[in-house]
């Protein structure tokens, strides 16, 4: 018979710029499958540059895995179908005392914006259907919220949020139509939608990255 018990263990992330009482907006980022948060970070390493007041902080998946056989380059995933729900529960709390930690840093008005790429979308509509906080500005980047939340539930979560959409154009995993399809089931919930696209692949953009996080567009 299958049993479970709940252990301590060190979680793992990475941070941009310091917190402090001149914080002005926190941006939380979650990787997608087999990925790294120090690789990950750096693609949003352009903001804290941009502005001091900024700070970027990018999560890790608790379960790491060699990417092929059994030594080499190392990736991280939020869940697999083994497990799942512990999975991600333990994610979800992971997440939560994380925020806190960082929040209680910043003062009470800071800005926050949360992204998931790929497998982070569903990780942080989960994250953010149970945080103590409401961001003001949720992107999905090359992947979906998470069709398994209930429905009040979401809409308490995204009714009048700003919730931006990315997707490349040739993204082998998300297609335009299923992206306008998403668009058009969380509008019902009363999110604030928009879709951006891009020319490119399951990857992040640049250009686009500075759209949607410099000018809010």
């Amino acid at each position: 018979m299958e049993r479970h018990l709940t252990v301590a263990r060190t979680a793992r992330y990475q941070q941009l710029g310091d917190l402090s009482a001149a914080t002005r907006r926190v941006l939380f980022v979650c990787h997608g499958y087999g990925q790294l948060a120090a690789y990950f970070i750096r693609h949003f390493s352009f903001l804290a540059e941009a502005d001091p007041h900024t700070v970027i902080v990018a999560p890790e998946g608790l379960s790491r895995f060699y990417l092929r056989g059994n030594g080499g380059r190392v990736g991280a995933s939020w869940m697999t179908s083994d497990d799942r729900q512990h999975e991600i529960a333990d994610h979800i709390g992971f997440l939560n005392q994380l925020a806190e930690k960082v929040l209680a840093e910043c003062p009470s008005n800071v800005q926050i914006t949360v992204l998931g790429f790929s497998q982070g979308t569903a990780t942080v509509g989960r994250w953010l259907a149970q945080a103590s906080f409401r961001p003001a500005h949720l992107i999905l980047w090359a992947g979906s919220f998470p069709p398994d939340i209930a429905p009040a539930t979401a809409r308490q979560l995204l009714q009048g949020l700003p919730l931006t959409f990315v997707i490349g154009t040739e993204d082998a995993y998300i297609s335009l139509a299923q992206a306008e399809q998403q668009q058009v089931q969380l509008q019902q919930f009363g999110a604030n939608t928009q879709l951006v696209t891009f020319a490119g692949k399951h990857e992040l953009n640049r250009s686009i990255l500075e759209r949607v996080l410099l000018s809010g567009q």
